[in-house]
């Protein structure tokens, strides 16, 4: 009797504070599911601007033979003009990106231009104080517009695109020359000549672009255009006299654009 009452006093003082605890006792909480990123996919089609700075080198390679009847000279050769000037225009492209991170895509633009160089002067020739001859020449070129047709293929780091590019070349070429050659007779010789051609060429380069937002890329990109060769004048003066000049285009390009990505 004393053991039942002695147990039942001890259950009765101990549970009230094992309740107490329970009370007390945190339940178990669910840790917030974590918050997942999206990567940035460079896949899909895009629209955009750019403006940019440009030039190199106009190249006028020439040869020519004149007979006297007793010998017959000849000269052949090229001199370069320096060519420059900035350009500004849009393009439009698509990119596929695979799971490994690799892109390519096709992108066309068309930049109207303001490359350009001229050139011209003049000499005169004496020997003791006597006026031998002498002329004057003038010759110049500009790009009025170009575009190209380029594959892009490169590797991306979520919101970053490093690539290489190349492909087609295209774009209207406006040249002119003028020569005047005198003795001391007089002028014996003048010719002038000017051309405006749309020639075809190609044209390779890198770039880096990127996302600013999901749908706001910015780019640079750097381009090699050659649009190839185009004659501008072609003397014929059968056994007597000759001479062909041509003009072969060739510039860099730099340029900084925005494109929009549907």
């Amino acid at each position: 009797m004393k053991k039942y009452l002695l147990a039942t006093v001890f259950l009765g003082a101990f549970l009230p504070v094992s309740g107490a605890y329970a009370a007390d006792m945190a339940y178990p909480v669910k840790a917030p599911a974590p918050v997942v990123i999206p990567v940035f996919s460079w896949t899909g089609f895009y629209i955009g601007v750019n403006a940019g700075y440009g030039g190199d080198k106009f190249r006028y390679p020439f040869d020519g033979f004149f007979d006297d009847g007793e010998d017959v000279f000849s000269t052949s050769g090229a001199f370069d003009l320096t060519s420059s000037g900035f350009f500004g225009g849009g393009q439009i492209g698509y990119n596929y990106q695979f799971e490994n991170g690799w892109v390519i895509g096709a992108e066309a633009d068309i930049q109207w231009s303001g490359i350009e160089g001229e050139l011209s002067g003049n000499a005169d020739f004496f020997e003791d104080d006597v006026f031998l001859g002498g002329g004057s020449f003038n010759a110049g070129s500009e790009v009025e517009w170009f575009g190209t047709i380029r594959a892009r293929l490169g590797y991306a780091w979520d919101k970053v695109f490093l690539y290489g590019t190349g492909g087609a070349a295209y774009g209207k070429t406006k040249s002119h020359y003028s020569i005047s050659l005198e003795d001391d007779g007089g002028v014996f010789f003048e010719d002038s000549a000017s051309t405006s051609d749309t020639n075809w060429g190609w044209t390779v380069g890198a770039g880096l672009e990127y996302a600013i937002t999901n749908n706001l890329t910015f780019k640079t990109e750097y381009l090699y255009v050659d649009l190839g060769k185009t004659n501008l004048v072609n003397i014929d003066g059968g056994e007597d006299f000759g001479f062909d000049l041509d003009v072969e285009t060739k510039f860099h390009t730099i340029k900084a654009g925005l494109n929009y990505k549907f």
